[in-house]
């Protein structure tokens, strides 16, 4: 126990600093000098892009409305000069629209139409028959059923021939 102590009396005798003296010299202390002090400094003005891109809209905004203004002038001015156009020619027209009497018809040479010389126009049957290419193969024999009986004769040998050359595409 005594050695445990002895070890931690130790131990703070070794965490107190010493403190050092000054040397013995007759001297004293030499005062140091201070530093020059540095001038202030000047902050530079900063240029950010946004606050150029706002100058330039601006500038563009004030452009634009300039040039609506400008338009809308010249849409007034237009409007104002179409405007006395129209009042002048419309002075100009009824200066000339006097009204003036109208001759009297002559009632001893009455009006007469004159007989045509075209002849009337001869009407035709209808053809209610579908032309051959624009049918279909179910709806040929209703087309059949509506011709008439003129065309029955020349019908039967002209659906062979379609029909044969139908299965020569399929086969193909």
């Amino acid at each position: 126990m005594k050695k445990i102590q002895k070890l931690v009396g130790e131990e703070e005798k070794l965490r107190m600093p010493i403190a050092q003296g000054l040397p013995w010299t007759t001297d004293e202390p030499k005062c140091l000098i201070k530093p020059p002090v540095k001038k202030n400094t000047i902050p530079i003005d900063l240029k950010l892009h946004s606050d150029i891109r706002a100058m330039e809209r601006a500038w563009f905004a004030h452009q634009v409305a300039e040039k609506g203004r400008l338009i809308k002038q010249y849409k007034m001015e237009r409007e104002r000069q179409q405007k006395l156009e129209e009042e002048e020619e419309i002075k100009r027209l009824r200066k000339e629209l006097i009204p003036k009497a109208q001759l009297m018809p002559y009632f001893d040479r009455p009006f007469v139409p004159r007989r045509l010389e075209k002849q009337p126009t001869v009407p035709r049957e209808p053809k209610f028959c579908i032309p051959r290419h624009k049918t279909i193969k179910c709806c040929r024999m209703s087309c059949n059923d509506m011709s008439g009986p003129s065309q029955l004769q020349h019908l039967p040998s002209s659906i062979e021939k379609a029909e044969a050359l139908y299965k020569n595409r399929i086969l193909q």
